[in-house]
């Protein structure tokens, strides 16, 4: 069953069922995981499957350029920190004058860690080869998918941007994601063949060829084309780190978190901060218990 070809494009729709739970931010994505589990994928998989698929069907969200973080429970808890470090070549130097870093330019730029990622799952918990993982993602991309109105709306929005895009890379980024110089409506059948053809290369390699083949010499070719600072050595020297998971305890429960530099350091220091507060007699969604929350999160 090719599960591209149907026309999902609600991100509001909940399918109920007893084999399995899976959860993404677009249906598509999730018909990926299902595919992938019925295929005799294990959660890890499924869960790569549906990551990859964003990739494809919310690429305003997600991209191969990205990082990431995992916990996985198989008896005990292990946490993934696959974010990438900044080029060996991009120095203080490159900043001078400016009071924040240019959020749209090469400078904002780290070796991305989500490959790797990928990889390090799939080989340590995964049950399927991760070309088989990633098929449902790179055929959404060969064939094509109806683009969701949500992301349909972050892509016009993406849009706007565009009259101050002029440095050498955008160029790039404008004909792949604008073509004809604008956003692809809702309902409207988007590809990417090349998209496609990364992912089928990830999934060949294992990931290898992202930080030493022939995908990390496409990248560092297209850095040098423009003023990037990404280097073969940057990306061969990438790795990822498994962690040990940082917790709190939190009205009766233990909640936790990857440890920095991720973000989940912040949730568990504003649960402490509520714990303190107490909570006890208030009711969940009165205005108090909003403004406290929000207030925690805006401290932590």
């Amino acid at each position: 069953m090719n599960l591209n070809r149907y026309p999902y494009t609600s991100s509001r729709r909940v399918v109920m069922g007893k084999r399995m739970a899976l959860a993404a931010s677009q249906p598509l994505a999730v018909a990926a995981g299902a595919e992938i589990a019925f295929a005799g994928g294990n959660a890890v998989d499924t869960a790569i499957a549906m990551a990859a698929a964003l990739t494809v069907t919310e690429p305003t969200s997600n991209g191969l350029g990205g990082d990431l973080f995992a916990l996985v429970w198989d008896g005990k808890l292990h946490g993934l920190n696959a974010s990438g470090r900044s080029p060996l070549g991009l120095t203080a130097e490159a900043f001078g004058g400016l009071s924040a870093v240019p959020p749209r330019d090469w400078r904002a730029v780290t070796v991305p860690g989500v490959v790797s990622g990928w990889a390090a799952l799939s080989e340590r918990f995964g049950r399927l080869p991760l070309k088989t993982v990633l098929e449902p993602a790179a055929r959404y991309a060969e064939e094509g998918f109806p683009v969701a109105p949500e992301t349909a709306r972050a892509w016009v929005r993406t849009a706007a941007l565009l009259p101050g895009l002029s440095h050498p890379a955008h160029a790039a980024f404008k004909q792949l994601f604008f073509r004809d110089g604008k956003a692809p409506s809702a309902g409207q059948i988007y590809a990417s063949p090349a998209h496609a053809a990364t992912l089928r290369e990830i999934g060949r390699t294992a990931g290898r060829s992202f930080y030493q083949g022939t995908l990390a010499a496409k990248i560092v070719a297209f850095a040098a084309e423009t003023d990037g600072f990404m280097s073969l050595e940057d990306l061969a020297a990438h790795h990822v780190d498994w962690v040990n998971p940082i917790s709190i305890s939190y009205r009766g429960y233990e909640v936790w978190e990857m440890p920095p530099n991720g973000q989940g350091i912040a949730t568990l220091v504003a649960l402490n901060i509520l714990g303190a507060l107490g909570e006890a007699g208030q009711l969940r969604d009165s205005v108090t218990t909003f403004h406290r929350q929000i207030e925690a999160m805006k401290l932590a």
